[in-house]
Formats: C-alpha cells, structure tokens, sequence
C-alpha cells in the first residue's frame, strides 16, 4: 500500500542532516507539555518524503543517555507529524559472531533503566500499550534490505533479529555485568533505546533501529575493555553507511504503511475513561490521542440522535 508523503523521523547523531539528496532544509524550535527536545528539528525533503533529524543528545554530544528528555523529543516528532521513527544507536556485541564493523536489526529490548521517564499517560490518565514486539516489524524489513544493500558492497554484515538490553549508563557494563547480560541472550548492549521505544509505541509511530556495532563491549578481554575512542573510531567508520541505509530506508517506506502494532498501539490501551479524565491531560495529549477523542464524541452524537426521534414524539 502506498503511503503518500510520509513524514519519517530519524533519531541519532547530528552527522544525519547532510543526508545527499535532501532539499528545503529548516530548523525548527518545538515546545511540548515535556519540555524542550534535545535540540532544535531540523526538517528537511527526500525521495518525496518530509523527513525530521533529531540529534538525540544535542549537537555537541551535549546530553547523557540519562539526561535525553525522551518525552520531549518523541512528543515533538509526533506534533510535527512524524509517523515513523529510524532509531540510528552505537551498540557494543555479546556474541563472538557480531563483530565489530557489523549492523544489527534489533526484534527484542530488555530494560535495564531505571531514572528514565517512560510513559506520557500518568496524572489522571492510564493506558497500557503492547510491547511484545518493540519493534514495528514493517520498518525492521526495510532497514534490513536497505542494510544488506550497503554492506554487501562494504564488507560488513547485517544481524536481523535479536536482543538489544538497554542500560542505564553513561558508564559501561562491569565483566560481570556484561557477562550476565550475554547469559539473559542479548545480541547487543546500548543506552538509548530505551524509554525511546516505548514513547514510540504509545505515540503510535512506527519505530525501529538501526544498531551499530562499535565494540565487544568487555566479556571478550582479549579484544580489550570498551572505551570512548574506540566507539568514536568506528562510527566515523560507520556514519557514511549509515546515511546511505537510511536514504534508502526513507525511499522504501513512501510505498508502505506501519504495522497496526504501532499505528493502532493505543486503540484497545486506555483503561480510563474519557470522561473520567482531567480535561486538562486530554488537551495536554491531544497530538498523541486526539483520533481517539474525536471518535468517542462523535460517538457519543450517535448515540445522542439514535433516541432524538423517541424524545420528540414524547
């Protein structure tokens, strides 16, 4: 199914703006009920969609995962429109056969945070959106065609599928940790994926990540401890790749449509009543639920003109 001019967010490094090909480029400063983004979105065209880079930890490496106001940034991307999110995530390996160079197509978190907001419905307003697939499987398909399309031609390969643990940072696992972590089945270990994932889902956009692997992380001794060189080094490696599998993740999805595990995430989640909630929080969320809201008043007004007619002949 065809979906005509996609707005497609893709969250990562600032490195991302100067994708080749992208045209009528604007910053954009947006407020949300969360505070303020991780820095200003700068909008941009290519292959006939709108596209939003958002610089997750600020240009300049400014913010640590802990500090990201992920409630911020994916609010602003939704306001703005976006219906899909392109996750671009330096990774380190827990298996022998992902190395360093490679890309993983993450299909499963485990969380490991703990001082992270991680829902917009608190205060009055309660929904449970499904996270047995993270992941919208849509999008995952498109990153790992348009990944294996790059690497063939680089050397590297692409992992479909696997465990992406997301710690709470900024420091690095212990051995001991790390260790652990690679007994729970994890593929790979970040920072950032979560609470992103799960703003994602309740904000009904389509969310996937493209992992880049910059380290063994320090299970492996012999390939020695991870440390902030190392990353760097490798993703100046990786970054050209990157936006290429991007450009080309973006092109692919103006010809599809976001799984309804995401783009209906909230349609059966609400546990409270509209009419039950502070009007105040309704209005506060209304870019994420206002679909939600419009169709239990027009309801509501269905009902309402059903009995008009019996009320009258009384």
């Amino acid at each position: 199914m065809e979906n005509a001019n996609p707005v497609i967010a893709v969250i990562g490094g600032s490195g991302l703006y100067d994708i080749e090909g992208i045209s009528d480029v604007e910053e954009l400063c947006v407020n949300t009920p969360f505070g303020e983004p991780s820095d200003n979105i700068v909008s941009g065209r290519l292959s006939g969609s709108r596209v939003l880079f958002l610089a997750r930890h600020g240009r300049g490496h400014r913010l640590s995962p802990a500090e990201v106001n992920y409630r911020a940034n994916i609010f602003a991307l939704k306001s703005l429109g976006a219906e899909w999110c392109i996750s671009v995530s330096a990774v380190g390996s827990l298996e022998d056969k992902v190395a360093p160079g490679d890309m993983v197509i993450p299909d499963q978190l485990i969380d490991r945070t703990t001082q992270r907001p991680s829902t917009f419905f608190e205060g009055g307003l309660v929904a449970h959106v499904s996270m047995a697939e993270p992941f919208c499987p849509v999008l995952r398909h498109a990153l790992y065609l348009s990944a294996n399309e790059v690497a063939s031609r680089h050397g590297a390969k692409v992992h479909g599928g696997g465990i992406y643990i997301c710690i709470e940072g900024p420091a690095f696992s212990t051995r001991a940790e790390s260790n652990m972590y690679r007994s729970l089945g994890a593929r790979v270990i970040g920072m950032t994926n979560l609470p992103e994932a799960k703003l994602a889902r309740e904000a009904e956009m389509a969310y996937a990540t493209l992992a880049l692997v910059t380290d063994y992380d320090c299970w492996k001794q012999e390939a020695g401890d991870v440390d902030v060189a190392t990353v760097i080094r490798r993703l100046e490696t990786q970054a050209a790749e990157a936006k290429v599998i991007v450009a080309k993740t973006i092109e692919k999805l103006s010809s599809l449509s976001p799984s309804p595990i995401a783009a209906q995430a909230l349609k059966k989640a609400f546990l409270t009543r509209f009419a039950d909630a502070d009007p105040k929080i309704l209005e506060k969320l209304r870019p994420l639920i206002g679909r939600y809201i419009n169709y239990t008043a027009n309801a509501l007004f269905l009902v309402v003109l059903q009995f008009l007619p019996g009320l009258f002949a009384a």
